[in-house]
């Protein structure tokens, strides 16, 4: 994605863009479902300056904004993506960890209507299934 896009998208959403925002979007744009040192590695040769502390920092500006999302799949780091809005879900490979995109299971969001909210109103169901991954099986 090119840089004025990305800056632009920043700007939509009452962020200033920065060389460090725009360089992690970019990151997961091109990475999705990575952890905060593989968008570091990533953005490392364009901000040589950079530190893992630094990429936590806009990683969560950018989740605060909605701009990405955080997922959390047991055993895992964080792993942050692009793909928002949508209430998709995630399949995750028992043996390497991979991770693919599910979209949603059944009819519209939130996919999934739990028997008693508990009062609760729902907007979003996550769902995350567990197997092997074609190369792994």
């Amino acid at each position: 994605m090119d840089t004025a896009r990305l800056e632009g998208v920043l700007h939509d959403a009452g962020l200033r863009a920065t060389r460090g925002r725009v360089a992690v979007l970019n990151a997961l744009t091109v990475h999705p479902h990575v952890d905060a040192e593989t968008v570091f590695r990533a953005i490392l040769p364009e901000l040589p300056g950079t530190s893992v502390q630094n990429v936590h920092n806009v990683l969560g500006d950018l989740t605060a904004a909605r701009l990405i999302r955080r997922i959390e799949p047991a055993g895992s780091a964080a792993l942050y993506e692009r793909r928002i809005g949508d209430n998709h879900h995630h399949v995750v490979c028992t043996a390497c960890g991979a991770v693919a995109d599910v979209d949603c299971v059944v009819g519209r969001a939130p996919c999934l209507h739990p028997s008693d909210a508990g009062g609760f109103a729902i907007d979003t169901a996550e769902v995350t299934f567990w197997g092997l991954c074609p190369s792994c099986q």
